[in-house]
């Protein structure tokens, strides 16, 4: 039931439905037809009618339907089928009532619809029907509170509700009504099986689709087709037997597609539509362009009750309208799912019994998008590239495991023979101790400080330049092969609706003193406050952060002189171990819960700044947040790669702070292992934690409370489950909030992989497998557990790149300090080739030590118990 023409004015369908009230039908069931007495011309549509709605149904909600309306006679609610013999009960997928016309988008909002407000009449004229209406609204305005059991989503949007509930209703109707004049179709449920919601379908006719595709410029295939010819050189010839090598790692897709034939794309236009295959209109724009059509559309139609609301934006702002989302295109699991793109996704790539395939790209970008397929292709590429990385960590390892026995330092401080006394760990509490008991330690830190970690650390600086320059090969490929070669050059963005307000305000404040012909825009001075207010936000939560780590400095100090004192035998047996595991364990936990504020703190003050465009807000809060989240996770390792160990002193002339804290020394193996065991518990412990467990286990969580507060047993809820209609479905799904999380969680994880893998080596290994995870992990959440989101063009990962970009330059600085200060890689060698007498290692543990007359230590820092080892030093 598609209209098409260009020159006529395009009409609208407003359709109410009150669908709990038959329960011959699924919701949404049956439509209704007939005619209605025209009483006021003036205040209809041209060609529009009313139609009678049977006794059952009788309320006081308009119904808009057009005369295109199959029948002008009423149907009885009791007759399933038209006189054609075809079913009027609409099948359980994304369509209008009449089971033909498409749900393109969907608006849903909160409703208060007493049982008391419904009238038994079988006609009625439009004034009588609109002073009625009006009646009702003032009566239903607030008189039941909303309960927050029935869905989470109504406590949170209660919360933030401005307006009544009449103000909200009268902004829906002038909103649906521009809507109509649009050209789009509507029509209403607010008899769902969700308590307290209703929701406004939106269907775009031909017309309606033609002339904002035109208006968008979207480039669509033509008939014209060309053979991508294939090059004769041995690159390519060697890429092909690749491709055929790997072809059971290929998800099954596209599988009647040429490989080699591609369609000539260009901007649509109505006047060319003879260019165009329209073969089948109704697959020749696809889901993801019809909701990107309407949701442009939305976002122009405007609101004039209040100035400053612009779209659907500034209503979901204020709460006329609670949510706003595509449809999934179907059913993923049951009899009745019918084959589709979302279903094929589940099967080919978000289940993860096919984590060893190619992830199917094209796919995702047809039913997402271009930048959620850029984002998954990204980590794709990061995901693969890792892969040489981790085997070459995994030698490097493996060599350290092997030398292990012939490394002379660590022989040397296994040696009881040498019996070297070294000074106290600690003022008082600690005595004296043999350097043969940090025999462990010298052995692991071998293990990843070993000539092959700074080979290591070469090949992970040009590993790092391959991979941004292997990505940015890919996605000029990717916006070839999508038709993006010329996206972004004329491309507009929309004013924020908080822009809007604040200009509106500042227009008000302005109305006598600002000539009418000038633009009022914000400046810089308006935003002034807002900027002083960040740069000192900014400067105060690197500072908490600075003053944790300093914390958890003093735990250290404390707890190992406490363990000292301790008269348990398991307590002193392994002392260095258990402050460095649990201090490690402590910033885990601290840098996991300052994440989650850092992250709200950043939106907050990027809310103040109050951006113009969607595009910027979305570029400062990812630098903002970058930078608190950087500064967040890496300050403990950036402390014990470069300055622990450096600010000691020495014995009897120890450095002190915060009164009679000792700074803490590094082990005589070097700081390098402690550096390692921070840098580990801190990446597997956010990926595990935060990134896998939080993703996981959150959603699991709230479905489990969600079904607890239910009334209905889980056989029950899986029976409702099957008569829900899609975009009630889909409401119950969480809500999109962008990849700016998953992002920026790879982001960080990249860090950890380049920054400091001179002392992690097996942080690329660690990484792999927790891509491989990652990546089904996001699939099956973008697929089962999230609305579908907004299919958003993008020719690049934007900001992200220069972030990436930096990091791979700051790695080659980081590594060459962690080697040249860290490291004993350069003592080594200068003793090697400087001191030694015979060009080896023998004696080096020696040259390092010096000795100290215990004479001389400061008065009230000598050991409580200077006999510990059985005899006076």
């Amino acid at each position: 039931m598609e209209r098409e023409g260009d020159g006529e004015e395009p009409t609208g369908n407003l359709k109410r439905l009150d669908s709990a009230e038959d329960p011959g039908c699924p919701p949404l069931a049956c439509e209704h037809s007939g005619s209605l007495e025209q009483e006021e011309p003036a205040m209809m549509r041209k060609n529009d009618n009313y139609l009678p709605v049977p006794g059952e149904e009788k309320n006081l909600d308009v119904n808009f339907v057009n005369t295109n309306a199959r029948s002008s006679e009423s149907v009885p609610m009791k007759s399933l089928y038209a006189d054609d013999g075809s079913p009027l009960c609409p099948r359980l997928g994304p369509y209008f009532s009449d089971g033909h016309r498409r749900v393109d988008y969907v608006l849903a909002y909160h409703i208060q619809k007493p049982s008391s407000i419904r009238r038994q009449s079988s006609r009625f004229g439009e004034n009588n029907f609109i002073r009625r209406l009006r009646r009702s609204l003032s009566m239903r305005s607030s008189r039941a509170p909303l309960q927050p059991k029935e869905d989470p989503e109504i406590a949170a949007q209660e919360q933030r509700a401005d307006y009544h509930e009449d103000d909200k209703r009268f902004r829906r109707e002038e909103f649906e009504e521009n809507l109509l004049e649009m050209g789009l179709e509507l029509e209403k449920d607010e008899g769902s099986k969700i308590p307290g919601i209703g929701f406004l379908k939106i269907h775009a006719p031909w017309n309606v689709l033609c002339r904002e595709a035109e208006f968008m410029k979207l480039k669509m295939p033509t008939k014209k087709v060309y053979d991508v010819k294939q090059g004769s050189n041995v690159v390519e010839k060697i890429r092909l037997f690749i491709h055929k090598v790997t072809a059971p790692l290929h998800p099954k897709v596209d599988a009647n597609r040429p490989q080699s034939v591609k369609s000539l794309s260009h901007a649509f236009s109505r006047e060319k539509q003879h260019l165009f295959d329209l073969s089948d209109r109704d697959k020749f724009f696809d889901s993801k362009t019809r909701s990107s059509i309407v949701y442009e559309v939305l976002k122009r139609t405007r609101c004039t009750r209040a100035k400053y609301s612009m779209g659907i934006t500034s209503l979901l702002a204020n709460g006329v309208y609670s949510a706003a989302y595509p449809l999934h295109d179907g059913d993923i699991e049951g009899a009745n799912a019918e084959p589709n793109d979302r279903k094929l996704l589940y099967e080919e790539w978000a289940s993860y019994s096919v984590f060893y395939k190619y992830q199917p790209i094209g796919l995702i970008r047809k039913y997402f998008g271009e930048k959620v397929g850029l984002y998954f292709a990204w980590l794709g590429v990061y995901t693969q590239m890792l892969i040489p990385a981790a085997i070459v960590g995994v030698i490097v390892f493996l060599y350290g495991c092997a030398t292990v026995d012939d490394n002379i330092p660590s022989m040397e401080i296994c040696d009881p023979r040498n019996n070297i006394t070294m000074c106290p760990l600690c003022d008082r509490a600690c005595s004296y101790w043999k350097l043969v008991t940090a025999c462990g330690t010298a052995r692991a830190s071998h293990l990843f400080d070993n000539p092959a970690t700074v080979f290591f650390s070469i090949f992970m600086a040009l590993w790092a330049v391959l991979f941004m320059e292997h990505w940015k090969r890919r996605q000029m490929r990717l916006n070839y092969v999508w038709d993006l070669t010329g996206f972004g050059e004329e491309e507009e963005d929309h004013n924020r609706a908080e822009y809007e307000f604040r200009v509106m305000q500042k227009t008000m404040r302005q109305e006598n003193s600002t000539p009418k012909s000038e633009k009022v825009k914000l400046t810089c001075t308006d935003r002034l406050p807002a900027y002083l207010t960040t740069v000192v936000m900014m400067g105060f939560m690197i500072t908490v952060t600075f003053a944790i780590v300093f914390g958890v400095i003093l735990y250290r100090i404390s707890i190992k002189a406490a363990l000292h004192m301790s008269t348990y035998p398991a307590a002193r047996s392994n002392i260095r171990a258990t402050v460095k595991t649990t201090a490690a364990i402590i910033n885990l936990i601290i840098i996991i819960i300052l994440d989650e504020i850092y992250a709200s703190i950043a939106r907050w003050l990027t809310t103040l700044e109050v951006p113009k465009t969607d595009k910027s807000f979305e570029e400062r809060l990812i630098f903002k947040t970058f930078i608190l989240k950087f500064v967040n996770a890496f300050t403990p390792i950036v402390y014990l790669a470069f300055f622990r160990g450096r600010l000691v002193g020495r014995p009897g002339n120890y450095l002190y702070v915060v009164g009679s804290y000792r700074m803490e020394e590094c082990a005589h193996a070097g700081c390098l292992m402690e550096l390692c065991i921070q840098l580990c518990i801190t990446m597997l412990g956010k990926q595990l934690i935060q990134n896998n467990l939080f993703e996981i286990g959150i959603p699991k969580l709230k479905k489990l409370l969600r079904r607890r507060k239910s009334e209905l047993d889980s056989k029950q809820e899986e029976e409702l489950n099957k008569t829900l209609q899609r975009h009630e479905k889909d409401h119950i799904l969480g809500p999109f909030v962008g990849l700016s999380p998953e992002y920026m969680e790879m982001i960080i994880q990249f860090g950890m992989v380049t920054l400091f893998v001179a002392s992690f080596p097996l942080a690329p290994l660690f990484a792999l497998l927790n891509n491989i995870i990652e990546i089904r992990l996001d699939a099956k959440k973008f697929v089962m557990e999230l609305r579908r989101p907004i299919a958003a063009k993008a020719k690049d990962i934007g900001i992200w790149y220069n972030l990436l970009r930096g990091l791979s330059k700051v790695a080659v600085i980081v590594n060459a300090f962690v080697i040249s200060f860290t490291s004993d890689f350069i003592p080594r060698l200068v003793y090697q080739y400087m001191y030694s007498h015979d060009g080896t290692m023998h004696g080096f543990v020696n040259h390092t030590l010096s000795y100290f007359n215990v004479s001389d230590f400061q008065p009230g820092t000598d050991p409580l118990q200077p006999m510990h080892l059985g005899y006076k030093v």
